[in-house]
């Protein structure tokens, strides 16, 4: 990679960074064309080489310049380019300088400076030498160059375990040794790290297995030095042990108390192997070592928290590991057992007695009282600088002995609680931990399974990060299985897991375990919390808000709403935020969903769970009714079932329906989840009430595939119960659906299906609103008459049911059909009639937008432009504060027709443009290719013949796909009246249609 400053420099192309690459390879020294053109074109270049390379260079310099370098970096130079070293910084060279220095203070006896040169040398080391480019000279430099690597790789090992780090080396060894198991060297530090670190046996086996490879692969035993050190181990042998160098000034006559208090703790566990991502997290625990001056009075103090499995000891772990030179005078670790299974939570007295020995304080002067202890541990550590990483705590009382006195030391906790009482300082340091992005969960894999196995399936890769939750510690089984399952593919693995009844056991094999790490957090919840748990798990919402969980307890919302918060506290739930009607949302991981739904099947009866659901589903019915009346000014357009709705406090339900469209869109997709879930149940006449009591959302915001699916869920219901109702209802609003996409003939079918069962029903007011749908079908289709009639017949009905939304809808299609057939005089009428319904209706707007919308139409139709501008005007007005996309298409289209009757040519194009652009978001083609009709007769009135007619054909098309004869003709008129000027174009237009 190039970069000016941080900025990358764009090098595009193959050929680009093939050339890059070689005169990289060479700073400072000429690269012949030859060379260049005989690597690119591996021996068989074009005739056109040499020309072709110069272009390539000069594209170099270009982006090199893009990014702001004034001087030439790469010049010519015969008989060919140089890139000029000078002033730049080369990886190549500044990794070249650092070994070497490091080699230096090798050899001047200083082990700590060489293992900083040789770490900041294998730093700048990204990934493989030269990947991704071609070429033989290219591929036999990035061998060489992989081959320095590993090598300054081994000798800074050396230097490490001259160190004494052989517990920190140990897991980059053992994946080093993976890569490269024939190198006997990195085997070599490999044994005696773990035979420095305690493990004798590991130490042997690891001899065994790289003998059993050297025979199988080289046929030949390893070399003499492992084998040294292979009897070496036999016999422990008192040269292989560390021996920490004497401090200067050392008194090696001094007595026993003296010696041990020159020890060092180091107490860290092993690093975690195979560690990805948290990037941010860690550079937030940073502010623990920025934040420690010299006058600093205080120790600093860090917190991480998160759910059971997110990574909260192995984060803590690596980020001390990181810093370990800033405490020189010892790091120690303490697991708390605050959720251990089959321990005790640990005292703060022992582990302040454990510290006090290691930081050198003698058995026997270790005070017996807890008052005490503290004062004598305050006291070693106050002029100390020293890092204490305490693990698995539960309360703030466990902690509050081991808490420094004074600065210059760093406590870093781990906790599933949130620890209020503690005060972190910096503030950064209270890092929350979520799951892994999904980049950084495929990294994970990768680096445990093997990065080739996972980018070649990367479809099944990412499906198996969201399976485990992005989770650490479930990532970590997933992959340990894949690693030990060579033979198993990853979307094997993916089948196994997509079965959530047995997601949980897969994740719970051999000694790490997902359900068991849920369990021990599980044990120490509230009872009522526990069960408020239990009964989420049944839901299959994806978020929820506080009474969702009154319902299911059957209690008070704010009661409700601190078991919740018991919950979250307890990293059983998360907050999704604040919604738009002010409810906090809060949702499930999915792997904590199964746990809670598992607990509940054993713990709570088939009775309870059930009328556990009951009371939500209820719950959301009464609300869903609720909305709709508000939204429509009344119980309108629908039909109902006999589900008894559940009571629900008036204050809550004014605080939920302050705006009826944004409670819905807040649980539009809960909803959605809930009529699929109630269906399942075979709860038919909650799932088709609730799906018809939504229409108003997904008719104004235009959610036609989440109506559907609703639609069809609580259709099948009905149909297993047997319930003609509320089969009729779903077939109509399949009906409905179909007519909003203009597909006539699958609605008619819908429509026809449902008046059928209405009638069998015996449900005149579903008659009724099925007839009303069919006129709109007979209308686009030309049938006026039919139309009116179904129109006639139903309007008595909704009088006699007190239906005055649906008369009001009913006198707009009545005037609409008078526009159709030239008579604006009584569309006018029926248009003041049906504003006058609906006005007294005392709605919030949508029945009167529909009504001033007929009449601005019929105003337009007689000339009264005035009069129409202002209609148009109140329905864009009521449309946009209700989002209804679909509405204000049609109010901008007539809007924009007033305007260009009465002159306004350029604020009418604007208009135009402005409603076509809304009807695209509408996906509804009808009012698409009505705009584009007027848009393409606006632009042949103004002199654009040829943007008429890309409008004009387009509408055509549109027209002809739905069926609607009328509209075609309409279009394909506009489009004879400009054969007069180009026939032949417009013939070709039609072909082209």
């Amino acid at each position: 990679m190039a970069t000016v400053g941080e900025r990358p420099i764009l090098v595009g192309g193959a050929r680009q960074r093939t050339i890059l690459a070689l005169l990289l390879l060479s700073p400072g020294r000429i690269v012949p064309v030859d060379t260049l053109v005989d690597v690119v074109w591996n021996g068989r270049p074009p005739a056109t080489a040499r020309t072709q390379v110069a272009i390539v260079i000069a594209a170099l310099r270009k982006a090199i310049k893009t990014e702001g370098v004034t001087e030439e970096v790469i010049v010519t130079a015969h008989p060919g380019y140089l890139l000029r070293a000078e002033g730049h910084a080369l990886d190549t060279v500044t990794f070249t300088g650092l070994v070497a220095e490091a080699e230096t203070a090798v050899r001047d006896a200083r082990p700590a400076d060489a293992a900083r040169c040789y770490a900041e040398a294998l730093a700048l080391w990204r990934g493989p030498a030269l990947a991704g480019v071609g070429g033989q000279l290219v591929e036999d430099e990035a061998a060489r160059w992989e081959e320095v690597r590993i090598n300054a790789y081994e000798a800074m090992t050396s230097v490490q375990l001259e160190l004494g780090r052989h517990q920190l080396l140990l897991p980059e060894l053992a994946a080093t040794v993976r890569e490269h198991p024939l190198r006997e060297r990195t085997r070599y530090h490999f044994i005696l790290a773990q035979y420095r670190s305690g493990r004798r046996a590991e130490a042997m086996e690891s001899f065994r297995e790289a003998r059993r490879q050297f025979i199988d692969e080289l046929g030949m035993e390893p070399g003499p030095e492992l084998q040294e050190l292979h009897d070496a181990i036999l016999r422990d042998d008192p040269s292989l042990a560390y021996e920490a160098p004497a401090p200067a000034g050392a008194d090696a006559t001094g007595d026993a108390l003296g010696a041990r208090n020159r020890v060092v703790p180091s107490e860290l566990p092993p690093d975690v192997p195979g560690f990805a991502g948290r990037r941010e997290e860690l550079a937030s625990l940073d502010t623990l070592v920025d934040g420690q001056g010299e006058d600093s009075r205080a120790p600093t103090v860090g917190l991480i928290t998160g759910v059971a499995g997110v990574g909260k000891t192995g984060l803590a772990v690596r980020w001390a590991h990181r810093v370990t030179e800033r405490y020189p005078d010892g790091r120690l670790f303490a697991d708390l057992r605050g959720y251990d299974e089959h321990h005790s939570p640990t005292t703060a007295g022992d582990i302040l007695s454990r510290f006090l020995r290691s930081l050198g304080v003698e058995s026997e002067e270790v005070p017996n009282g807890l008052e005490d202890r503290i004062a004598l541990y305050r006291s070693v550590l106050a002029e100390r600088r020293v890092l204490l990483v305490l693990d698995n705590v539960r309360t703030f009382a466990q902690i509050r002995p081991l808490l420094p006195g004074s600065g210059g030391c760093t406590v870093l906790v781990t906790s599933r609680e949130q620890l209020e009482q503690l005060v972190t300082w910096p503030p950064q340091a209270r890092v929350h931990l979520g799951v892994l992005p999904e980049d950084e969960s495929v990294e994970l894999l990768g680096r445990i399974v093997g990065e080739a196995r996972i980018l070649a399936a990367p479809e099944d890769s990412a499906r198996l990060v969201e399976l485990c939750d992005r989770l650490p510690l479930a990532l970590r089984i997933a992959a340990a299985r894949l690693a030990s399952k060579p033979h198993w593919s990853v979307r094997h693995l993916v089948t196994r897991l997509s079965d959530g009844r047995r997601r949980l056991d897969e994740l719970s094999q051999g000694e790490s375990q997902v359900r068991a790490s849920f369990e021990l957090s599980y044990r120490y919840l509230h009872k009522d919390a526990a069960r408020l748990y239990r009964y989420l798990g049944l839901l299959g919402v994806p978020d929820f808000t506080a009474w969702v969980g009154a319902a299911l307890m059957d209690q008070d919302v704010l009661d409700a709403e601190r078991l919740i918060e018991h919950l979250v506290d307890a990293q059983f739930l998360e907050v999704v935020g604040v919604d738009a009607t002010g409810q906090l949302r809060y949702r499930f991981q999915n792997l904590m969903r199964l746990y809670a739904d598992e607990l509940a099947r054993e713990e709570e009866s088939e009775e309870d769970r059930r009328a556990a659901c009951d009371r939500v589903f209820r719950t959301c019915l009464t609300i869903a009714e609720q909305a709709y009346r508000r939204e429509y000014g009344g119980d309108y357009g629908i039909v109902h079932s006999e589900v008894a709705r559940r009571a629900v406090e008036p204050v809550l339900l004014e605080e939920l329906l302050a705006a009826p469209l944004e409670w819905y869109e807040a649980e539009r997709l809960s909803l959605v989840a809930v009529v699929q879930q109630a269906a399942g149940l075979g709860m038919a006449d909650v799932a088709w009430d609730l799906s018809g009591s939504m229409g108003v959302l997904f008719e104004a915001r235009n959610y036609l595939e989440d109506w559907r699916r609703c639609s069809e869920y609580a259709l099948s219901a009905a149909q297993a119960a047997g319930n003609l109702r509320g089969q009729a209802a779903m077939q109509q609003q399949l009906g409905t659906i179909d007519l909003r996409l203009r597909r006539l003939d699958a609605s008619q079918e819908r429509l026809g299906a449902a008046l059928d069962l209405f009638t069998r029903a015996e449900d005149r007011l579903g008659q009724a609103l099925v007839m009303r749908h069919l006129a709109v079908i007979d209308r686009f289709r030309g049938d006026y008459e039919q139309g009116t009639g179904r129109l006639e017949e139903a309007l008595p009905v909704f009088r006699a049911a007190r239906d005055r939304s649906s008369e009001a809808y009913v006198l707009n299609s009545l005037a609409q059909i008078a526009l159709d057939q030239g008579h604006a005089e009584s569309a006018v009428e029926l248009s003041r009639e049906s504003v006058r319904v609906t006005e007294q209706i005392g709605g919030d707007g949508r029945s009167l937008a529909l009504a001033a919308y007929r009449l601005a139409l019929a105003y337009l139709a007689l000339g009264r432009l005035a009069e129409a501008e202002a209609e148009f005007d109140r329905v864009v007005r009521i449309v946009k504060e209700k989002s209804d996309l679909l509405g204000l298409a049609h109010a901008l289209l007539g809007l924009a027709q007033t305007r260009l009757q009465a002159g306004a040519g350029e604020r009418a194009e604007q208009t135009f443009l402005e409603a076509l652009e809304t009807a695209r978001r509408t996906r509804s083609p009808m009012i698409e290719g009505q705009i584009r009709l007027a848009l393409g007769q606006a632009c042949g009135e103004r002199g654009d013949g040829e943007g008429g007619r890309v409008h004009l054909v387009e509408s055509l098309a549109i027209f002809r796909r739905i069926g609607s004869p009328p509209w075609e003709e309409r279009a394909a008129s506009a489009l004879r009246q400009l054969e007069g000027e180009a026939p032949a174009v417009v013939q070709g237009c039609r072909q082209g249609s």
